[in-house]
């Protein structure tokens, strides 16, 4: 059990709850985890280690409830959990592994053609001082791929498509063609035909947003390479 805590601040107040940080980010995520059990004190705080706790009259005020399980739910779910570097720094090799697997599958020496190992992969992350965010990956592979042609010679297997989206549609999925967007053409319709070069190992990401938006409106065109 890691203890922690939980906070958020309305108007010109803190308030805080110490945590389980597993059942607290448990319910944080919605994938389970009870308040009460999350709860390491049946208590709202306004400084949980000065012990000073947050009155009634406050916490009407601020959530509209004195309930303290409807409060500390509400602080868990919108608020800041706090996490020990330990957690920071496991969560940023589990990102960072994350990415570099994707490119270990998708990616080639420029050059020779070559895949490139774990190591290698490793050794140039470092190199280009890259910090991987905990965006999804589709939305960093780009910028990332940038920051390693400084130092290694590397290129994404992609395949071209030529997607036409139907003018109504066009405001919400302009957005996900536009990161892989070559070039495009508005047509007198108002429908959008654009040229989008994705890699390979994002192409199920890629349309499940586009299906999402369009409700499979889009039309889709592989170009041969």
């Amino acid at each position: 059990m890691v203890n922690t805590v939980a906070r958020i601040r309305i108007g010109s107040k803190h308030y805080e709850v110490a945590v389980d940080l597993d059942l607290a980010l448990k319910i944080r995520k919605g994938v389970g985890g009870d308040v009460r059990s999350a709860l390491l004190a049946d208590e709202i705080f306004y400084n949980s280690k000065e012990g000073s706790k947050a009155s009634k009259e406050d916490l009407e005020t601020a959530f509209m409830t004195s309930d303290k399980l409807a409060v500390a739910e509400r602080i868990i779910k919108k608020g800041d959990i706090e996490l020990p570097q330990e957690h920071r720094d496991e969560e940023a090799e589990r990102r960072r592994k994350k990415v570099i697997d994707f490119f270990i599958r998708n990616a080639v020496d420029a050059r020779t053609g070559r895949p490139y190992t774990s190591e290698m992969l490793n050794s140039a992350f470092t190199q280009a001082k890259i910090n991987v965010t905990n965006k999804p990956i589709d939305e960093q592979i780009k910028s990332i791929t940038e920051a390693l042609k400084t130092v290694i010679p590397i290129k994404i297997e992609t395949k071209k498509l030529i997607i036409t989206l139907p003018a109504i549609y066009t405001g919400k999925a302009y957005g996900v063609v536009n990161e892989y967007k070559e070039k495009e053409e508005w047509l007198s319709d108002g429908s959008l035909k654009c040229t989008v070069n994705i890699p390979i190992g994002l192409q199920s990401e890629f349309y499940d947003k586009l299906n999402s938006i369009t409700h499979g409106g889009a039309m889709t065109e592989e170009v041969k390479q």
